[in-house]
């Protein structure tokens, strides 16, 4: 990556998608489209200063928690944590293959910084939000991160969950919306509208932020400062991303939500990021 004046967190989330590329193409299925929206959220939470952890120590009792609510996004959570160290990034290869601990969806009895087993869309705040209450309960400082695809925002129990959440002044939970307004069907507003988030997360009583979701930078400021807040409410970052992110063919394509990229596709995309370049901007 010499000379495309990328920054250290550019780079880091560059070379996670690159990662997801490479291990969808090896196993032949995966979810690369919503994996490669996330990575900069992930880039900026693991490497951006924001998140406590310790891939020496997952267990560490000091560490704030991750929950990946959008499990079949679990090729960008298995970059992130190699690369942050919890696991050889050579492990990566093995991405659902059998006998592999690295399968579609994370489990957290196998990968060390796995929280919590997802992969069921709209359970994963509820989660969240108990891990939250028990951190309450116990007194101890730490912030719980829930990731959400914004597809997921139509299941109901993400809403009663949200209410739980304003209800116990959980200000130590910070729900995040990978908002790339595509889903395995298509467009998120022809599947099933779910409008404004930003406006239904306030309505409930969240303290809510809009984010560039692909702006290391702003995404640092707003998650840290979203984790600083403690004022009685919970805490929602609707996060503006492009599906596919960083590979030109697969962005804003719904089909690109579950199905693997050929070998020739593969190296396309590889190429592409290499050039550290995409060819869409954020929606509006």
């Amino acid at each position: 990556m010499e000379g495309t004046g990328m920054t250290e967190l550019e780079r880091r989330a560059n070379d996670m998608r690159a990662d997801i590329v490479r291990m969808i193409a090896e196993a032949g299925s995966g979810h690369p489209g919503g994996s490669l929206s996330c990575a900069d959220i992930l880039a900026a939470l693991y490497f951006g200063g924001v998140l406590e952890h310790d891939p020496r120590n997952p267990q560490w009792e000091g560490r704030d928690r991750f929950i990946l609510a959008k499990g079949h996004a679990a090729p960008a959570l298995y970059a992130v944590l190699a690369q942050a160290g919890y696991f050889p990034r050579e492990e990566l290869a093995t991405l659902r293959k059998l006998g592999s601990r690295l399968q579609g969806h994370p489990d957290s009895n196998q990968v060390p910084g796995v929280e919590v087993s997802t992969g069921s869309l709209g359970q994963g705040l509820s989660v969240a939000a108990g891990a939250a209450a028990g951190l309450k309960l116990d007194g101890a400082p730490q912030t719980v991160f829930a990731l959400l695809g914004d597809g997921e925002c139509q299941e109901g129990q993400v809403w009663e969950a949200a209410m739980f959440a304003a209800h116990r002044q959980l200000d130590n939970l910070v729900a995040v919306v990978d908002r790339n307004g595509l889903q395995i069907d298509g467009r998120t507003c022809d599947v099933c509208d779910p409008g404004d988030l930003g406006a239904k997360f306030a309505a409930f009583g969240w303290d809510v932020a809009e984010v560039d979701g692909h702006d290391l930078d702003a995404l640092v400021a707003v998650l840290g400062a979203a984790k600083a807040g403690r004022d009685g409410r919970p805490h929602a970052v609707i996060a503006r991303t492009v599906k596919g992110k960083g590979v030109p063919f697969m962005e804003n394509e719904a089909g690109w939500h579950g199905k693997a990229p050929n070998a020739e596709q593969a190296a396309e995309a590889l190429a592409a990021l290499e050039g550290g370049v995409g060819k869409e901007s954020i929606r509006g």
